[in-house]
């Protein structure tokens, strides 16, 4: 099993939290397009031949694509990798993207996901984003993708946004469970240095939640899905029964995935690759036949990093087993040294032979998965 990534970088205009790779220059989809579509034809034995379960079109905003060239690029993974094994296909979407039109046209393509960038349902924040959309428009593009057929739609929301309030957010969380969406992914604002609401708030124009609102805020989220039968199966990601992202998810199992546009990252097992993030590098090297990326090979302390950091974000945690199958004895020692104190203070558990974050853990996921990262 394997999935696709495929980095579409256009955006109408830059939100002001977002550090992606992305940019506003349309005027180069169309020779984009071409280039992806030959930097998959490059790549076709990255996958040593296993079959691509997943395929999923992030940005950026993949939206701005017409349907003419998301079928050429649709067109292209069949015939080099094949469509009949993908049991997944999401597209990323900007709810004012999704009128009636683009709608049906991602119908008649083979898209059966549909994951819509919402993030508040308060039009002032949305405005202080720069976010394109009204939450109006965000409630329509749900209800066009559902009345279009799709049976698959994820929205993202975030939390901690300037003034956010705890009255705000259950206003939020309200109109999100009203639209009974299959998956929610939830993130709590980061503010990302060079992004412009990071000068803002160096500038005193916005200021940062406070860590007291910040723990309010993610336990309503918690306790709010639990209630309306959601699933927390990965620290920002809840889902109805069964609707988990299976791109994704395969990421925190360690599948293998290839990744193609700018910034784009692969992962084959034994190494890691990056592709160039920019577009102009990009597409004269690709259009060479060439590509500008770099490589880092899996190491004993990677792989041990990755497999903790990845499995303890999720519901399911950490096998011991596995751990110690594919790390060693001494990793699996030392990873149970470093958690022993978590153990004791009720922020991790050992369930027979998975160890887990609990519920307190997950507060302070990040600084207790720092503690288990192996240093050499």
């Amino acid at each position: 099993m394997a999935g696709i990534y495929l980095h579409i970088p256009f955006c109408k205009t830059r939100c002001r939290y977002c550090d992606f790779y992305s940019t506003t220059r349309g005027a180069w989809k169309a020779r984009y397009v071409d280039a992806l579509c030959k930097e998959l034809r490059q790549r076709k034995d990255y996958l040593q031949g296993e079959a691509a379960r997943t395929l999923y079109f992030g940005g950026g905003t993949p939206s701005q694509l017409t349907e003419a060239q998301l079928h050429q690029l649709f067109h292209t993974i069949d015939e080099v990798y094949g469509l009949d094994a993908m049991e997944e296909i999401t597209l990323e979407a900007n709810p004012d993207d999704l009128d009636e039109t683009y709608v049906e046209a991602l119908r008649r393509l083979p898209f059966n996901r549909v994951s819509i960038g919402i993030q508040t349902f308060h039009n002032p924040t949305l405005k202080l984003l720069n976010r394109r959309h009204t939450a109006q428009e965000a409630i329509a593009a749900v209800s066009r993708c559902r009345r279009a057929g799709f049976a698959n739609i994820s929205i993202d929301l975030m939390y901690g946004l300037p003034g956010e309030t705890m009255d705000r957010w259950e206003r939020d969380l309200d109109q999100a469970l009203a639209l009974h969406v299959e998956h929610i992914s939830a993130y709590h604002l980061t503010y990302e240095a060079g992004t412009p609401l990071h000068r803002l708030l160096q500038a005193g124009k916005v200021r940062e939640v406070d860590e007291a609102c910040s723990l309010a805020l993610f336990t309503t989220l918690m306790d709010r899905l639990a209630a309306a039968g959601y699933e927390h199966y990965e620290i920002s990601n809840f889902c109805l029964p069964g609707m988990h992202s299976r791109h994704n998810t395969a990421y925190w199992q360690g599948t293998p995935y290839l990744g193609c546009g700018p910034s784009a990252h692969s992962y084959n097992r034994t190494s890691r690759e990056w592709n160039t993030a920019s577009l102009e590098e990009y597409l004269t090297t690709i259009e060479k036949g060439e590509r500008h990326y770099e490589r880092e090979q899996e190491t004993l302390a990677t792989r041990y990093n990755e497999c903790v950091m990845t499995a303890l974000r999720t519901h399911r945690g950490l096998s011991l087993p596995a751990l110690e199958a594919g790390h060693g004895q001494a990793l699996l020692a030392y990873c149970l040294k470093m958690a022993a104190p978590y153990i004791a203070r009720g922020l991790m558990e050992r369930d027979g032979d998975r160890l887990r974050l609990t519920r307190q853990g997950l507060f302070i996921s990040d600084g207790i998965l720092s503690d288990l990262m192996y240093v050499q």
